[in-house]
């Protein structure tokens, strides 16, 4: 048994852990929060900081490794232009988690995850 071995298996294979968390990293750039399980959501923030990080990088090869990573080309193209540049100033920590509750049905632990500077006045609309 490997404990610390850096990553949370979710219960998942790794081929299904990987588009599990490829889907959500796309979603999070489109829409800037998201709801899902806690422990997912813990997940997705250091793929998410490590996306953000190569966005504020912008070279070419950094552009590359991002649209492999994202199922969009809009998301890519987001990460580079609007995200990068709103995320400029901070050195990390670029998602929060709020947590939500428990689900209905099975009782685990739902957290929303959301972007640090997320626009509250698109979803009053």
């Amino acid at each position: 048994m490997r404990h610390k071995h850096g990553y949370n298996k979710l219960g998942m294979e790794s081929s299904h852990r990987k588009a599990v968390l490829r889907n959500m990293a796309t979603s999070l750039v489109l829409h800037e929060e998201i709801k899902t399980t806690l422990p997912k959501a813990k997940e997705l923030r250091r793929v998410f900081d490590k996306l953000i990080t190569l966005g504020k990088r912008g070279d070419l090869h950094a552009r590359r490794q991002v649209a492999s990573y994202l199922f969009d080309d809009e998301a890519s193209k987001k990460v580079f232009s609007e995200l990068s540049d709103r995320l400029q100033s901070r050195n990390g920590g670029y998602t929060r988690i709020l947590k939500m509750g428990p689900r209905f049905g099975d009782g685990a632990q739902l957290a929303k995850i959301q972007v640090v500077d997320y626009d509250y006045s698109k979803t009053q609309s």
